[in-house]
This record gives structure tokens, sequence and C-alpha cells, in this order.
């Protein structure tokens, strides 16, 4: 239960997330804005992953959301008050040094699209790994229709427990439909969904909230040899540029830090789950990555996939150094050139 010393922040927390949904939800597709509201209600409610939901109930709320997302889409982020003191709602290192040793943690932060994303929760735990604070938060008190499972700001991870077991549900249960012969398929048989799905989805939270700390730690170094990249993605923002430099920047940050690990590990669970996940645009622009992991699942011989990750962090390094100079020469107008470097520098 939230303590009755911080309801007020955790309304002003929702409130500010409301403002954000109201400005950004109409950006995703109608089909996936359904799946996320969906699952934003079953979060509101407080209900079971199983509990079926019938369309009456979560049309008449999400009616009324909307109608809430019309009335305050202009309205400014507020600002948070704690002990007497006024904090901007993006300030979260000042806002969580007042909040940290009270059990609960939040971040202030702007995703992909430029959206922004806010979310108060329990922490959960607090480590420092080679210069980083990492986050791991527990029960949700306040957040937005898209919550990422980690992000990072500055030298802080965040990596959310709840929002990581809702996403792996919904993964779950979309491969259960068709049961397709892929990574997933053997990702899950890594565990016993079948006969223990609570305690199979907890093990498979545990396993990737570790993985996501690994790749937020790359993303991190990645960051710290790619100055001027946050300038560079606002000028590329909805264009095939755009996905194209998170893809190359997502490489790289897995070969500085996720898949050595995994693989020195044998996290083998893991492993299958990290491919059973890549984007189109990843698997599209780094085929020898896939070659080695099905020579992997082929001869149980993991040295390919081991040398595939070696060679690609120079490389992915080279092409997002190349994607800072074409936005360096060309600014708002260097999508074709990036769009153009990508396509000829397939790994």
């Amino acid at each position: 239960m939230m303590n009755s010393k911080y309801k007020q922040l955790e309304q002003r927390v929702q409130r500010n997330c409301h403002v954000s949904d109201a400005r950004y939800a109409s950006n995703y597709t109608l089909c996936i804005y359904l799946l996320k509201m969906r699952e934003y209600y079953r979060w509101e409610k407080n209900l079971a992953y199983r509990q079926t939901l019938t369309t009456d109930e979560v049309g008449r709320w999400l009616t009324q959301r909307e109608s809430l997302w019309d009335e305050i889409e202009q309205e400014d982020y507020a600002r948070l008050d704690l002990d007497n003191a006024h904090y901007d709602p993006f300030d979260a290192q000042a806002i969580n040094a007042k909040l940290l040793p009270h059990g609960l943690v939040y971040s202030g932060g702007i995703g992909q699209k430029n959206k922004p994303h806010f979310f108060l929760a329990q922490l959960e735990r607090e480590e420092k790994h080679n210069g980083y604070q990492i986050l791991v938060s527990g029960k949700e008190y306040a957040r937005d229709l898209t919550s990422p499972p980690a992000m990072s700001q500055g030298k802080t991870i965040f990596i959310r427990r709840e929002s990581f077991q809702r996403m792996l549900w919904e993964k779950t249960e979309e491969w259960r439909w068709n049961k397709p012969e892929n990574a997933m398929a053997r990702a899950m048989r890594c565990y016993d969904f079948d006969n223990e799905l609570e305690a199979s989805l907890q093990a498979m939270t545990d396993n990737e909230l570790e993985s996501a700390i690994l790749h937020e730690i790359g993303e991190i170094k990645a960051g710290e040899q790619l100055q001027g990249w946050s300038k560079m993605m606002l000028d590329i923002s909805f264009t095939q540029a755009e996905i194209m430099a998170r893809a190359v920047r997502d490489h790289l940050a897995d070969a500085l830090s996720t898949l050595p690990a995994l693989i020195e590990r044998n996290q083998q669970a893991s492993l299958h789950f990290y491919f059973g996940n890549l984007t189109s645009m990843r698997k599209h622009i780094f085929p020898a990555l896939q070659s080695a992991y099905q020579h992997w699942q082929s001869t149980n011989d993991i040295a390919p996939l081991k040398k595939a990750v070696n060679d690609s962090e120079k490389h992915w390094l080279n092409i997002a150094t190349q994607m800072l100079y074409l936005h360096n020469q060309h600014q708002e107008k260097c999508s074709s050139h990036i769009e153009a470097l990508v396509n000829i520098n397939h790994l």
C-alpha cells in the first residue's frame, strides 16, 4: 500500500502520465493502441493476467479515458511537491534523492518518438555496478499507457519488474496462439508454463531482468562514444532512418554488454528469448547474427555466435559514428543519407 504521505505525489504523477498519453497516444496504429489500452485497463483495475476482459467494460473505460484526455491535452506537466519543496517532473535525480530512502522510486524522462514517460513505484532493490546506479522497481503506483520495462538516464538504469512481467506475459500469450517452432518456443521450453505458470513467469522475469540490465549498461557505454546522438534522433524522428539508427545502436549496445555476458554465462533461456524478440530491422541489417544462432541450434557449437558478436562491435560503432557525421553535414536533411549508409553496410 502507498503511504498516505505520498498519495498526493502519486496523483500528480498519474496526472502527468495522463497528459503525456493525451498528447501521444494517437501515434500508435489502431490495433496496437487497442492492445495497449486493454493491458492498461488490466493494470489500472489490478486484474489477474488470466482474467477475461469483456468488450463492454473495457469499451466504457476507454471512452471515459479518451474524454479525460480531450480535457487535459493542453495542460502543462505538473510540478511535484516533496517536503515543502517543488520539483520539475523531469528532475528524477533530485526527486529520487528524497524518495529512495523511503522505498519508492520515480522516473520522468523522454522515450521513443519523444514521448515523456513517468512512473512511481515501490523500490525493490538498488545496486551499484561499475559506476552505474541500477534501480529495480516492483509494484507500480502510477504509470502511462506505454511502460518501458527498462530505461536509462545518465548513469542511472531503471528496471521495472511489474512492467517487465506484463510484457513477458503478453509475449508468451501471443506465442501460445499459434505455437510456432521458433526461438521463442525454445525459450518457453526452458520453463514449465503448462504446469507451473506463475513460477515459470517469475523465473523468466528474473532472467530477463538481468538481460535488460546488461542491455542498458551497453546503451550507456554506447552513448558515451556517440556524442550528439539525441539531437540526431530528434531530427530523423518518424523516418526509416530513425528505425535504422535505433537498430544500429541496439546492436552496438548488445555487442558491448548483453550478448558477451549471456554467452559467457551460458544463459540459454535468455539467448533464445533474445533472438525471439529481435525486431525485423535488426534481423535485416545483421543477417550474420541470425546465421550464427541457427548454426548454434543445429550443431550446439556456440563459437560462431561468439565470433559474430565480437566482430560486430567495431562495425556498428563505425556505422553509428558515420551516422553522426552525416547528421553534422546535412542536419534535418540527413535521413536519406543515413538510410543509404545502412543499406550498404549490412553485416
